[in-house]
């Protein structure tokens, strides 16, 4: 939960951005700043995340049982990242004039170089998030990604004000390395010492060897797996560039895209949760409570996607209108349509993350590339016969296989997860919002309160099935606890007492 409120809170601040930056810096100085920024952060977000993901696997595999391991394998990420993204810093700030010349405007170079200090200070915050992923720190992270929120509003808004477009890309910076300085010194005075002492009382020497390769190992398939999924969510909207050849319709697209994805940006979270909770009981060969842990979480997850899915689909025209304006309003249709792809791509990319912590990461990327390749050629196709909603259509099916292939290889590796008992229920009470919603009013923002209402009447509709209990409450609260013992969660899911 703490994830989740933390996940919302820097989404928000990414549109409070857009909005305050557009206005400032005006239409073309703001598609320059887009353009640079987000270019400067995809390369560190696929490739500079690779072996964080890996520290944060193998860490938090030992936490509890070797800490002196731990700072060994935190030091070998360290070096491997900073030569990494060294590596990447040098060839990206060199590579601003070729950058400018392929995009066929020369007076990008200077803006690319300046993004150049956004890599080391994102891949050091970055660094950060995942040690404190990999300790099961998710109140410290949330914490800090929530400040990194507000100090991204302050930087970037402050010095786009100040300095133009220079001004706002050294804001992202600014807001990342400010996070990092933060997130390490609270490191070195409290974790690294508490790790440090922890050692000290037990004699790990022989165990306190890791090898290197553990780390690129893992690290290069969960590269490939990012680059592969980026491709996924994003190939359709370059198809409707390429196909249509019209910039209107790009963009209508585009607000489509991105405001049917809110619902996956806000179950990202659970990604991070998963990934060091499913490492460690794997490591442990606790398949009990792996088993516990993912069915808990895939049926917590498919309660909550339902009725967003079918709030965002039900109400896409006035949700349109309250991004984008009634400028966009072609853009509901698609995004109605999306809207049930995203759920489905949100069940693929979270159950991703249950086979990458408990070390299939193979699997996952090579699913994400088999859902490239279908997805380019149902867009293909799809786009000329219908358009726009052809390619929410094509989006729509590749995530509904995807997700049907990661739930198959999910079900074979860890048994039964989802009950159709319990899915029946789910449905049966989506159903019941679906039907409901469409005598609602589409007013602009009188659907806001539809939206609370139906949204409630739903959870009552399965709290009076049995499908919402009060073990769901608890679940919530200690699926993050550092250390819980199994016996002591079996006597309060059942409402028993727990034994001395």
């Amino acid at each position: 939960m703490w994830l989740i409120v933390s996940e919302i809170i820097f989404n928000l601040s990414g549109y409070v951005i857009h909005s305050f930056v557009g206005r400032i810096l005006g239409p073309a100085d703001y598609g320059r700043y887009g353009l640079v920024v987000t270019m400067t952060t995809m390369i560190i977000i696929l490739i500079g995340n690779g072996i964080p993901t890996a520290m944060a696997k193998y860490i938090s595999e030992v936490f509890e049982t070797n800490p002196r391991l731990v700072l060994v394998i935190k030091r070998k990420a360290l070096i491997l990242q900073s030569m990494l993204i060294g590596a990447i810093t040098l060839v990206f700030f060199f590579s601003a004039p070729f950058l400018s010349r392929a995009l066929g405007d020369e007076t990008l170079t200077p803006l690319f170089r300046i993004s150049t200090f956004i890599i080391p200070a994102f891949a050091a915050a970055s660094f950060y998030f995942s040690f404190y992923t990999a300790l099961h720190k998710f109140n410290v992270q949330s914490i800090l990604k929530t400040l990194r929120s507000v100090l991204k509003v302050v930087a970037i808004v402050g010095l786009a004000y100040a300095f133009g477009v220079p001004g706002s890309i050294v804001g992202y910076a600014v807001a990342a390395f400010s996070v990092f300085l933060i997130a390490f010194a609270l490191d070195q005075l409290k974790y690294t010492k508490e790790l440090k002492k922890a050692a000290k009382t037990q004699n790990l020497s022989l165990q306190s060897n890791f090898e290197t390769k553990k780390l690129t190992n893992y690290a290069w398939q969960v590269i490939l797996f990012f680059l592969a999924y980026e491709l996924l969510i994003s190939i359709d909207l370059y198809l409707v560039k390429g196909i249509l050849h019209d910039d209107r319709l790009t963009g209508i697209y585009n607000a489509a895209l991105t405001v049917g994805r809110i619902p996956y940006y806000i179950f990202y979270a659970l990604t991070i949760m998963l990934l060091p909770v499913i490492s460690k009981t794997t490591s442990e060969n606790n398949h009990t409570e792996t088993n516990s842990v993912i069915s808990q979480s895939l049926r917590l997850m498919t309660i909550l996607l339902i009725p967003s899915v079918i709030l965002m689909s039900q109400f896409s025209r006035p949700i349109i209108k309250l991004f984008y304006s009634s400028k966009y309003i072609e853009a509901a249709f698609p995004m109605s349509i999306l809207a049930y792809g995203v759920g489905f791509l949100t069940i693929f990319y979270v159950m991703s993350f249950v086979l990458n912590g408990a070390g299939k990461t193979k699997i996952p990327m090579w699913i994400s590339i088999f859902g490239v390749i279908v997805n380019s050629i149902l867009n293909y196709i799809l786009i000329k016969q219908s358009g726009l909603a052809g390619s929410a259509i094509a989006t729509t099916i590749t995530s509904f296989v995807t997700m049907l292939m990661i739930l198959y290889y999910i079900q074979r590796d860890f048994g039964i997860l989802l009950h159709l008992k319990n899915l029946s229920k789910m449905f049966f009470a989506g159903l019941l919002m679906y039907f409901a919603a469409g005598f609602c009013s589409q007013g602009e923002f009188i659907f806001l309160v539809w939206s609370v209402l139906l949204f409630a009447g739903y959870l009552l509709v399965l709290y009076a099935l049995g499908e919402i209990t009060k073990a769901d409450l608890i679940y919530l609260k200690q699926i993050g606890a550092k250390k819980q013992k199994k016996v002591e969660i079996q006597e309060e899911l059942s409402g028993n007492e727990p034994t001395a």
